[in-house]
């Protein structure tokens, strides 16, 4: 079965051995024939998302549990596309809640159970409409001359929260559980070993020594930030607009 899908501005033919990651991908396809990545997942694929998610699932229980072989070729696809990715495109796929805000985009990334989500559906109820999902759990950055550029994928997540759009990425901020709500600007050191650990680690060397490269460079194109944070809709104010404030000097 083939399909083919624009993602961040590259065109993926994939072919698969199953239907469901074309469904899974429906809303990225596109009617251009000529890839910049051919993905093609074989069975060996399979066995290996199976045995590594098994292998996640004993060290966490909030990992991924088996599932159907059609579900393993969603992640098999991901993972043959950013392998290639970052030396292509200048594209790294990030673990983290991206949304977009007046046009801007603001990434949070935090460790598994913190609350990204939660804090991110705080900022559509606090800014209603001027709010846009882009992506829930897997955004692709892309990092350019003229500065970072964050994407929706087609994997954004169990509540499937994203948008098919690219918007320029102003600010990442770590997230961390507080009684108050208290945001900080952050510099590089502090904040990059969060980043390089929720940045997809590529296998092969020269594609990993190319994200450290991507993820050095983005810090100096975004604000970055640490935010302590509660669950209530104060968190979501003060975050918006300390991070918007920040964005808005940047420009400057």
């Amino acid at each position: 079965m083939i399909g083919f899908y624009r993602i961040a501005d590259m065109i993926i033919r994939v072919e698969s051995i199953y239907e469901d990651v074309h469904e899974y991908c429906r809303s990225y396809g596109c009617e251009e024939t000529t890839p910049d990545i051919d993905v093609v997942i074989t069975p060996d694929d399979l066995l290996y998302e199976r045995k590594k998610s098994e292998a996640e699932a004993a060290i966490s229980p909030r990992a991924f549990q088996g599932g159907t072989d059609g579900m393993l070729e969603e992640l098999a696809v991901y993972r043959k596309m950013s392998e290639t990715l970052p030396i292509l495109n200048d594209t790294f796929l990030f673990h983290g809640s991206a949304i977009a805000a007046d046009g801007n985009g603001y990434l949070f990334t935090a460790s598994s159970g913190t609350g990204k989500s939660t804090h991110t559906a705080l900022w559509r109820k606090y800014l209603g409409e001027r709010a846009v999902m882009v992506n829930d759990d897997k955004p692709l950055i892309r990092v350019t001359d003229d500065g970072a550029f964050v994407y929706g994928t087609p994997w954004n997540g169990k509540h499937r929260l994203g948008s098919n759009i690219r918007v320029p990425l102003k600010g990442i901020c770590i997230l961390e559980r507080g009684e108050k709500n208290e945001i900080k600007k952050v510099d590089a050191k502090d904040a990059f070993p969060m980043l390089l650990q929720q940045a997809y680690r590529p296998s092969d060397i020269k594609a990993l020594e190319k994200t450290v490269k991507l993820l050095s460079k983005l810090t100096e194109n975004v604000t970055l930030f640490r935010l302590k944070c509660n669950m209530d809709i104060e968190a979501a104010e003060v975050a918006f607009t300390f991070m918007s404030e920040m964005a808005g000097e940047n420009r400057k």
